[in-house]
């Protein structure tokens, strides 16, 4: 049984013709037509192939085994390259129906004369012939010249597409998108136009707002021009800081040199509470209170040196005018305190024998923590404050007297209270004053 399997599927496989009864050749354009028959029944109506053999002997069953799997696989192999080729065709047939409906290089629709041309005026596709290597030998040349064909129609659509040749519908579509594409753009462009607008007026009223305000400081500058051209002296003048504030405050342009005493005189009118803050400080590079005079929250009057400090019994909250004066030696740190005239305080121990450092900047009205600036509003001086002097050495009780009654007057020979020796920032400001007597009527 297995061989005559065998005989059969290596016939079918080879394409080779069926042999008659004892070997004889069919004849052709014959065919074996087989039947089933009982197994008892004479097989004379379907005569088995001869089974092949090997040098006279029959193959050994493990061979015809290999044999049929070998040729199960040929089968295999061969119906998957004739689907392959179904495959292929039907798509080669869906592309040319494609083409064929498309217009040709004259603009008129196809007409399907491809097919003609192939055959020499015959239908190919119909009059194929029948045997299957013929078939699929010429199906091979058949989609070998779709395809040639086929990408000669592309590129001549490619070539010849227009847009009066496209669809009504896809033309209506182009159109309605376009239509939104523009009325975005056009909304888009009157939303930036808004934007400008907007901005425009904002940065118009900007630089109005800021003009205004450089004309206010303008004008303020000529008043206070006004004002320093009209102190009847240069020392007649004062200057005011009506607002606890970090930015109202008064810079001495010198500085000072090196000290190992010193004498500071100033005019003072006051009723800032609690306190009246900083009237002056002085800082160095590495020490913001190198000198420093400060009426703080409830704490008293306070004279800092190198950060050392010292209490001082003065009194001048009162919001009149008073004449105060503090001395200071490096030798055992010795101190006085004088307010009107009247030695009111002395003490020792302050800073002793540090050396005031020079190069620093001495500021009015605010309180230093570094070097001419980061300012505290809780210690800025609020008041008025004049006559503002500083010399090198101590002054003695009498001077001090005479200042303040003022039967004297004496500048500072470090720093002297002259209107081209200090500059206000802020919205501070300098006002001429009154004879040393009309000060002394608040006395």
């Amino acid at each position: 049984m297995l061989a005559l399997l065998a005989g059969l599927l290596f016939s079918l496989a080879s394409g080779a013709s069926w042999r008659g009864v004892r070997g004889q050749e069919s004849p052709p354009g014959s065919r074996f037509v087989c039947t089933s028959l009982p197994l008892d029944a004479a097989p004379s109506g379907c005569p088995l192939p001869p089974v092949p053999m090997q040098g006279g002997v029959l193959p050994s069953e493990e061979e015809l085994k290999a044999t049929v799997l070998q040729l199960r696989e040929t089968i295999l192999q061969q119906k998957e390259t004739i689907g392959n080729q179904r495959e292929t065709i039907r798509e080669l047939t869906g592309k040319l129906s494609r083409c064929e409906s498309s217009p040709g290089p004259d603009g008129k629709p196809g007409t399907g004369g491809w097919r003609k041309e192939l055959g020499k005026g015959k239908d190919t596709m119909g009059d194929l012939p029948r045997d299957p290597t013929q078939v699929i030998d010429q199906l091979s040349r058949t989609m070998q010249t779709l395809k040639d064909r086929l990408e000669n129609l592309e590129h001549q659509l490619r070539a010849n597409v227009s847009y009066a040749a496209l669809p009504n519908e896809l033309r209506e579509m182009l159109q309605r998108r376009l239509g939104d594409l523009e009325r975005q753009l056009l909304s888009k462009v009157a939303e930036l136009e808004d934007e400008k607008s907007l901005l425009h007026n904002e940065t118009s009223a900007h630089r109005q707002k800021t003009e205004t305000a450089l004309s206010a400081l303008l004008e303020r500058v000529s008043e206070l021009e006004k004002g320093s051209s009209a102190f009847k002296s240069p020392d007649e003048f004062k200057v005011s800081l009506p607002l606890r504030t970090n930015y109202l405050y008064g810079k001495i342009k010198k500085t000072l040199p090196e000290l190992y005493a010193f004498t500071v005189c100033l005019w003072l009118k006051s009723s800032a509470s609690p306190g009246i803050g900083t009237p002056f400080s002085y800082a160095v590079p590495g020490q913001a209170n190198e000198i420093v005079l400060i009426e703080w929250g409830n704490n008293p009057i306070e004279l800092l040196i190198n950060d050392k400090v010292a209490q001082l019994p003065l009194f001048i909250s009162d919001g009149k005018w008073h004449h105060i004066c503090v001395t200071w030696t490096t030798r055992d740190g010795m101190w006085e305190a004088f307010q009107d005239g009247e030695k009111l305080g002395t003490g020792e121990n302050l800073a002793p024998w540090h050396p005031i450092k020079p190069g620093g900047v001495l500021i009015l009205g605010q309180e230093q923590d570094t070097v001419g600036g980061r300012f505290d509003a809780t210690q800025a001086f609020v008041g008025e404050m004049s006559q503002f002097n500083i010399w090198d050495r101590v002054l003695k009780a009498e001077d001090i007297m005479n200042i303040a009654n003022c039967s004297t007057n004496m500048p500072g020979n470090i720093i002297p209270w002259v209107d081209n020796n200090v500059d206000i920032f802020g919205g501070a400001t300098k006002w001429p004053v009154e004879t040393c007597e009309e000060r002394l009527l608040d006395l």
